[in-house]
């Protein structure tokens, strides 16, 4: 379980495939940190580290999850963003986050607007994943909150310090970004689905 709240940036090392799975190395200041085992989110997707070495430690991602998320689209080079899980009994300064990415969305637009930023996104709704005005979406991990939501597009503002420290500063129209949607807002969906 997570918040949204990014911690750091992490860079690709190295990228080595194994049948279907995709072996990721990344380099980060939280590495010393982390131990075997450990659930970490990477732009919004959790993964599970399998090893440590020096300031880097890997993570694989399996076939299904390069499917339906941005891993697919990592090089080498690129940088991701990190959170650890949550602990229980802290703050929850996000909102609550699975690390299961829905889907994919594309960024359609970047407006600048006095020190802050509107992105706005697109998004397959044929998946069934709803947006609500000032409801929460997750975007590569990042906890955020819904503007001008839409059938299939929403907008969200980002504020100076976010976009200096997570990948916000590297987005261009066109950039697939991880898409987590309010997991009370899919269950509420969900069981009006089922009664209708």
């Amino acid at each position: 379980m997570f918040t949204g709240i990014i911690e750091t940036l992490g860079e690709v090392k190295a990228l080595q495939k194994e049948g279907a799975n995709l072996h990721i190395t990344i380099q980060s200041d939280l590495t010393s940190e982390l131990k075997i085992d450990q659930s970490v989110a990477h732009n919004g997707v959790c993964l599970t580290v399998v090893a440590i070495k020096d300031n880097t430690y890997t993570v694989t991602a399996i076939e299904e999850t390069l499917q339906k998320t941005n891993l697919n689209h990592l090089n080498v080079g690129a940088f991701v963003n990190l959170e650890r899980a949550m602990i229980l009994g802290s703050r929850l300064d996000g909102h609550i986050v699975q690390g299961h990415v829905d889907q994919t969305g594309v960024c359609k637009s970047i407006e600048e607007k006095n020190g802050s930023w509107f992105f706005t996104f697109e998004y397959d709704a044929a998946l069934n994943n709803p947006t609500i005005e000032k409801g929460s979406i997750t975007i590569d991990g990042t906890s955020l909150t819904v503007v001008n939501s839409g059938t299939n597009t929403f907008s969200v503002a980002i504020i100076p310090y976010t976009y200096e420290h997570t990948r916000f500063n590297t987005y261009k129209v066109g950039t697939v970004v991880n898409l987590e949607f309010d997991v009370i807002g899919k269950y509420v969906a969900k069981l009006m689905q089922t009664r209708s």
